[in-house]
């Protein structure tokens, strides 16, 4: 369990390493997509995933956990990212960009995915908590 009540808030970038997989993400907020008068913060993150072991694998799905600075949590489960599962051969990335609506001008986002080997074997790996956090707020 990740404690998300730290004295220190994470960065809006984050990396960890599970099982040889390597998840960089990295957030901005999207001022242009954002309505703070309607309380809608818009940020977009960009995730990078990179298989440093032996193996080949696939991404089959994603687990996110988003927390916003009410400590409203949603978690977001579904196949794939972006509707790809995609397949790494060892030493190849994937890299793609999604965005997330919260009704704060901060909050969180962490979770896993679901990979599995050549094998059949399934495994999770993790995705580091990483800061969602607007530029300026509106009061």
């Amino acid at each position: 369990m990740i404690n998300l009540s730290m004295q220190t808030p994470p960065a809006p970038m984050s990396e960890a390493v599970t099982n040889s997989i390597r998840v960089e993400v990295m957030s901005q907020y999207s001022t242009e997509n954002s309505r703070p008068l309607q309380d809608l913060w818009v940020f977009e993150y960009t995730v990078r995933i990179t298989n440093q072991g032996p193996d080949t694998v696939q991404l089959l799905s994603r687990h996110w956990t988003i927390t916003d600075a009410l400590d409203h949590v949603e978690e977001v489960k579904g196949p794939g990212v972006i509707g790809e599962q995609p397949v790494l051969a060892p030493g190849e990335s994937f890299k793609y960009s999604s965005w997330c609506p919260l009704k704060t001008p901060t909050g969180v986002m962490h979770g896993t995915y679901q990979m599995v080997r050549a094998d059949g074997a399934r495994f999770e790996i993790e995705i580091a908590p990483f800061a969602l956090k607007a530029r300026y707020r509106v009061n």
